[in-house]
């Protein structure tokens, strides 16, 4: 019984002092990851992105809704394993949760050969 109440008794004192540490050192970044994305609508068809650059805050999540106009694309941020395939015209959206680590501009492109301007199908995330 006595071991019992001791591991209880150190469960205990860990759970405070971690919750101690984050609310000392971490507790702004935990409630910066609760809060609800930006979101933004993309409407994609051969071979554009529109809009094809838009602005977001670094470190907050932006949720981007992805809405094909003709055929299958994808949508690949370059240097980021965010890479989704959005389903062609009237078979439903494809969304991603993306967060920039930091400030700076992310490109984004079509992932999916989509035919001869497929290469020109490009845009800017820009992260303040």
């Amino acid at each position: 019984m006595v071991v019992l109440m001791t591991r209880m008794f150190t469960r205990f004192n860990v759970v405070v002092v971690t919750a101690g540490v984050i609310a000392a050192f971490g507790g702004g970044a935990i409630a910066a990851r609760q809060q609800k994305p930006q979101v933004v609508n993309i409407s994609v068809e051969r071979f554009s992105f529109t809009p094809s650059e838009f602005k977001v805050k670094a470190g907050q999540p932006v949720e981007i809704r992805l809405r094909s106009d003709d055929t299958d694309h994808g949508f690949r941020i370059l240097g980021t394993d965010v890479n989704v395939t959005i389903p062609k015209r009237g078979k439903g959206v494809a969304t991603v949760v993306f967060e920039p680590p930091k400030p700076g501009r992310y490109t984004f492109e079509c992932s999916k050969l989509c035919g001869a301007g497929h290469s020109f199908m490009r845009g800017t995330l820009i992260a303040e």
